[in-house]
């Protein structure tokens, strides 16, 4: 009865949340809550011929608080439906929240793993943290397990920062990863069990040298292209040059993996994303054999204009994730984004340009094509402004001679942390499919091989794309856009 009424009354607040917002830049096509605060992805999972996704959310606030699970569905990974809230802290072992975690399909039954929060001092950081079960048959409403937390204590390799599970099945064993600390050393520890109720800590499958942060957070292990991939967001890398300017990162580990010695070899850290608001991802295998990864498109401690609206977070695009021979991840969106699509505006095809060409759009939901044939270009830097009034704009930039793709939103929401620049090697060809929504922009250059994802919050009226080149000339292969549906009305 406690759980039904705590999950009534997050419903009952987000209804009332709603009916208050600021729309100026809410978006259309990205996964939000209807109102109030959402952060990291949970539970990616198909189920009944569904997507399934989760998220850490305040129904009762802008500003983060006791994490609940919200919860979306959809059949195409584009048009997505809101579901009454799947998760609410209801118990003494989750008092303070019930944090991230992944989700299952355990025979036809829906099973969330998540962390079950206690603070014994929030101000010095100190947490107790365990992991929980809850489940579901219909997909909508769970019971929580009364063997509740599943695994009540760290190991002694770790501490009471304990969190983010993420659960997958190899033959006949259940593992689980949980990110933690010990001092200020992050890390990765291994657990394995036959029924999801009962598991044996394996240990340590991963820890930093020094380099790679204090705290793991969102872990996730899945095979990739013949290798196995450890997918993490670090606290406390610091930056170096054009890598790790966020406060939080988010990358991966590549390397081999042998379930009879749990040994994982790997490489070195590797960014995912180089824009700035990209953090917590999850991956799910779907039913089409696909690793599709969605991320948490905000950033901790950065500007959040949309608090002053009633509600704050968002979740990316989904992106299809593929390895290269060269053990580098590369992200493309899932083909069904296509289906966003409403009208084609075929701009200009096979024209050289030198200065700017100007695209007077005012449309909000925009998906761009852009294709430069760079063996014609004489330019020293091309690209793409997003103009809007009083003068904001996002910038995005490729420099010829220095290789580098650039995203400027210094003049559009970031200020004097607009700027991001990633190495981005392409001498034949520069290939950018950018998604353009209300508060957000997520570029894909060379199919893949760099993504940037940043919120952005430019004056309501948008003024159109400026096409240009700087001290010399391009050759624009193509030039497509399409104005793409708002999915939330």
């Amino acid at each position: 009865m406690l759980t039904t009424n705590k999950l009534q009354q997050a419903e009952q607040a987000i209804q009332n949340a709603k009916q208050q917002l600021n729309k100026r830049y809410r978006l259309g096509f990205h996964i939000m809550a209807p109102a109030n605060w959402i952060n990291d992805p949970n539970g990616l999972v198909q189920y009944k011929g569904e997507y399934h996704a989760f998220y850490q959310h305040h129904p009762y606030d802008e500003n983060w608080g006791p994490m609940h699970w919200g919860h979306v569905k959809s059949k195409d990974l584009v048009h997505w439906e809101h579901m009454p809230i799947a998760l609410a802290p209801t118990e003494s072992y989750e008092k303070d929240g019930c944090f991230s975690g992944s989700a299952v399909d355990d025979n036809g039954v829906l099973t969330l793993i998540y962390t079950g929060n206690i603070f014994v001092d929030k101000e010095q950081d100190i947490l107790d943290q365990s992991q929980c079960i809850a489940t579901s048959t219909d997909g909508i409403t769970f019971t929580k397990e009364t063997a509740n937390p599943v695994i009540s204590k760290h190991p002694a390799e770790g501490s009471g920062h304990f969190r983010d599970p993420k659960v997958w099945k190899h033959e006949d064993s259940w593992y689980m990863i949980i990110g933690t600390r010990q001092e200020d050393t992050g890390k990765v520890v291994l657990y394995k069990s036959q029924d999801l109720r009962a598991w044996q800590y394996v240990g340590v499958l991963a820890e930093s040298d020094g380099t790679l942060g204090y705290m793991w957070e969102c872990p996730d292990f899945f095979e990739l292209g013949g290798k196995h991939i450890l997918l993490f967001s670090p606290q406390g890398m610091e930056a170096e040059g054009d890598l790790y300017n966020n406060l939080f990162q988010t990358g991966y580990l590549v390397g081999d993996y042998d379930y009879k010695t749990n040994a994982f070899k790997s490489g070195s850290f590797t960014e995912l994303d180089n824009g700035h608001d990209f953090y917590a991802v999850q991956t799910l295998l779907d039913d089409k054999g696909r690793r599709i990864a969605i991320g948490w498109m905000d950033m901790w401690e950065s500007s959040m204009p949309t608090k002053e609206d009633g509600w704050c977070g968002a979740l990316t695009l989904p992106r299809e994730l593929t390895l290269t021979e060269n053990n580098k991840i590369l992200m493309k969106p899932v083909e069904e984004l296509s289906l966003l699509r409403t009208q084609q505006q075929k701009v200009c095809t096979d024209k050289s340009l030198s200065g700017s060409y100007l695209v007077e759009a005012t449309q909000d939901l925009i998906e761009l094509k852009l294709d430069f044939d760079l063996t014609k270009t004489s330019a020293q830097a091309i690209g793409l402004k997003i103009r809007g009034t009083n003068q904001d704009e996002t910038k995005l930039v490729f420099d010829v001679e220095q290789q580098k793709l650039v995203l400027d939103c210094s003049k559009s929401g970031k200020g004097e942390d607009g700027v991001r620049r990633t190495a981005l090697k392409a001498d034949q060809q520069l290939s950018l499919r950018v998604f353009i929504d209300r508060s957000s922009i997520e570029v894909f250059a060379n199919d893949g091989e760099v993504t940037m994802t940043s919120r952005i919050y430019p004056t309501e009226e948008r003024l159109g794309f400026e096409l240009f080149s700087e001290s010399g000339e391009t050759e624009v292969i193509d030039f497509t856009y399409w104005e793409l549906e708002d999915i939330w009305g």
